[in-house]
């Protein structure tokens, strides 16, 4: 059974129409951070359940909700969730985890290393600098992972 998750990251409050029609039909959505508002992960819950973290950004008694890091598991393959990589606080490896996602650098990646597959999908919210508008989907097929990242036109 093939599983597709929609992830996206630093928003900053910004929910863009493009964004939305990309996470369409997603059978869950990870949120690797700086939110911005809840009103975002409200919009985000009527496409799929979300899975969110508190960004370094997100301030004040909804974003005191968020955890600072999660984990969850889809199919065989653990996914653990952080908005700064830099603040990673377990070995991947030696946990078992298949897929580490995180945000706050803007820079939308893929990369594969020991077995781990580091995404970050971007920035969905406003522009920064010359870097692109992106969401990220992952799709999971019992152990095998392919992620890809997409860009939005805008």
């Amino acid at each position: 059974m093939s599983h597709r998750i929609g992830i996206i990251s630093d928003t900053h409050s910004l929910l863009r129409p493009e964004a939305l029609a990309i996470l369409q039909g997603c059978e869950r959505i990870i949120h690797a951070g700086d939110v911005g508002k809840p009103e975002v992960l409200k919009q985000l819950n009527e496409l799929a359940p979300v899975t969110a973290v508190r960004g370094n950004n997100d301030k004040g008694a909804w974003a005191e909700e968020l955890p600072v890091s999660a984990s969850i598991t889809v199919g065989q393959v653990s996914i653990y969730l952080i908005h700064d990589l830099a603040e990673l606080p377990v070995d991947p490896v030696a946990a078992g985890i298949r897929v580490v996602i995180s945000g706050h650098s803007h820079k939308p990646s893929i990369q594969e290393r020991h077995g781990v597959l580091y995404l970050n999908p971007g920035s969905a919210g406003p522009r920064r600098f010359k870097l692109p508008v992106t969401v990220a989907e992952l799709v999971i097929n019992n152990a095998k992972v392919e992620a890809r990242i997409v860009e939005l036109g805008v």
